[in-house]
């Protein structure tokens, strides 16, 4: 089976198979795969949370004993219902001499589910399950406008609250790059505002501002507007808060993604202004200033060469986090002084 697409993923994870299958659950966004891999265990465990149906193992013990995922996998529960078997961090690991057995059985009765990260089209257990016709493949990409959407109203809603137009536009700017980080953001946010009845921007602000959300967005203006200093102490800030440098750098491109289509429009003849102020979903009023201003430091050529150099910082941050804060730094830094330097040209 090839991967679901966006309108299945909802649908199987909601009615899973009642016979036995493997699925792999793999992506960028790290937030995203657990919360489907909960979703799909929970709604197949349909609330039996006896320890001898369900067991988690982690990747690396798979890896060291191929032949325990099969065990596993065989055993028969001795109270009934469906054996499921969660397989965590499976990604970077070779998988593929415990699945291919078990894609070959023919009377697989239980729910196996592997959790991966950003994995190649391909190659590995990407091509195991893409390849296999009883195999589910499931992606999670970073939350798309109408994704945070989603995620906003399910919040709200289940707080009984509604949220302003300026409100829900701060919070697009922020959220997206991690479901996880996003929703853990939301319901802080849902709580503070618990005893009215409607978000304001100053609600964002007051929650959300202190935390690295609002500080990843000055960080990434300072980056592509070359303030240095700004970016310095922005930097250290964030590593003190211990701050994920995959989600930044997944920030930072969305933002290089979202220049890049606004430079599109302003090469067209549309005024930098005018695209700003039109964007949807509209852009936190605070920001649209800095942001016309960075349409005019960056040409589209190099929106491209950075969004490349970020997403490599992300998959880096992602597959080692002793890293991640150093690479991302040194990314952020150098895409800083590139904005410089024609902030300077142009005085």
């Amino acid at each position: 089976m090839t991967a679901l697409k966006a309108g299945e993923i909802d649908r199987f994870l909601n009615q899973p198979p009642k016979g036995g299958v493997c699925v792999l659950i793999y992506g960028p966004d790290t937030g995203l795969v657990n919360e489907r891999a909960s979703l799909l265990v929970a709604k197949a465990s349909e609330g039996d949370d006896d320890p001898f149906n369900q067991i988690k193992i982690d990747a690396s013990d798979v890896v060291s004993d191929p032949t325990r995922l099969m065990d596993e996998a065989l055993t028969i529960p001795l109270f009934g219902g469906q054996r499921i078997i969660w397989v965590k961090d499976a990604g970077g690991k070779n998988l593929a001499p415990a699945v291919t057995p078990l894609l070959k059985l023919n009377d697989l009765t239980a729910l196996i589910v592997i959790e991966a990260g950003d994995l190649k089209k391909g190659v590995g257990l990407r091509k195991l399950f893409e390849a296999d016709r009883q195999a589910v493949a499931i992606p999670c990409y970073a939350d798309t406008e109408r994704d945070v959407d989603q995620l906003i109203d399910q919040e709200t809603r289940a707080s009984n609250l509604t949220i302003s137009r300026e409100a829900r536009a701060s919070l697009h700017s922020l959220l997206g790059a991690d479901r996880m980080a996003s929703r853990g953001e939301l319901k802080k946010l849902c709580l503070y505002a618990l005893q009215k009845e409607r978000i304001e921007t100053e609600d964002v602000e007051a929650i959300i501002g202190d935390a690295s959300a609002f500080e990843t967005s000055e960080l990434i203006d300072a980056t592509a507007l070359g303030n240095l200093p700004a970016l310095d102490h922005g930097l250290e800030r964030l590593d003190a808060a211990g701050s994920n440098a995959s989600v930044i750098a997944g920030q930072a491109l969305t933002h290089f993604h979202m220049l890049h289509r606004m430079r599109g429009l302003t090469d067209k003849g549309t005024s930098a202004k005018d695209v700003v102020d039109g964007a949807r979903p509209p852009i936190f009023f605070k920001r649209r200033a800095a942001i016309v201003r960075q349409l005019s430091l960056w040409p589209r050529e190099d929106l491209e060469k950075a969004a490349e150099r970020l997403a490599e910082a992300q998959k880096v941050s992602r597959l080692n986090d002793g890293l991640g804060t150093a690479v991302l730094s040194e990314s952020l830094l150098t895409l800083a002084r590139v904005a410089r330097l024609r902030a300077q040209r142009r005085r």
